[in-house]
């Protein structure tokens, strides 16, 4: 019984970790990344789509996306679906092929989006207490069934908050990684 709330807390957790992962991997840093553009809805025949469904994203350089059609057709519906995303990115459509150029950004810019990922970032540490909590109370309601022990209960418990101070640390180390990922010119 106990070991089912210690590994669905600690899969909730990792669920909860990824999620962060993945917030973070959208705030644009100075460099170009594919995983700025995956979650760009596109209006493809009156559908909202990935971008990543429609074409391949790659990086040229740096500061330099291209986005490659699977249906050339759909290029001037991706070029603006890229402008509306509210990413401040202006594509080039030179033939076949999209090119997105990243500006460069400035030291306003950067202290803005590091409180955005601040912000990401308290928001996990918070789900994760959350996800102890379920899981403490989970505990306390065995021992009203009588089913675990108090001392178990107290043993469980300590687990359970080593899990959380762990996964804590994960979001700790995400954040300063991102962090320093932004500050570099």
């Amino acid at each position: 019984m106990i070991e089912d709330i210690i590994n669905d807390t600690k899969n909730r957790m990792l669920k909860s970790i990824e999620s962060l992962k993945s917030e973070m991997a959208k705030i644009r840093t100075g460099r170009a990344h594919p995983s700025l553009l995956e979650h760009v809805k596109i209006n493809y025949y009156g559908a909202g789509t990935a971008l990543n469904q429609l074409a391949s994203i790659n990086v040229i350089d740096a500061r330099t996306l291209s986005v490659n059609a699977f249906d050339k057709g759909s290029i001037p519906d991706i070029e603006k679906g890229i402008m509306n995303a509210d990413l401040g990115l202006n594509p080039v459509t030179a033939g076949e092929v999209i090119r997105v150029p990243l500006p460069s950004l400035t030291e306003e810019t950067r202290k803005d989006l590091i409180k955005v990922v601040r912000a990401e970032a308290e928001q996990s540490r918070v789900a994760i207490r959350n996800i102890r909590r379920d899981a403490n109370s989970s505990c306390k309601n065995l021992v009203k069934e009588k089913i675990i022990s108090d001392d178990d209960e107290r043993k469980a418990e300590s687990r359970i908050q080593k899990l959380t101070d762990e996964h804590i640390v994960l979001v700790e180390k995400s954040l300063e990684k991102k962090e320093a990922e932004m500050l570099e010119i």
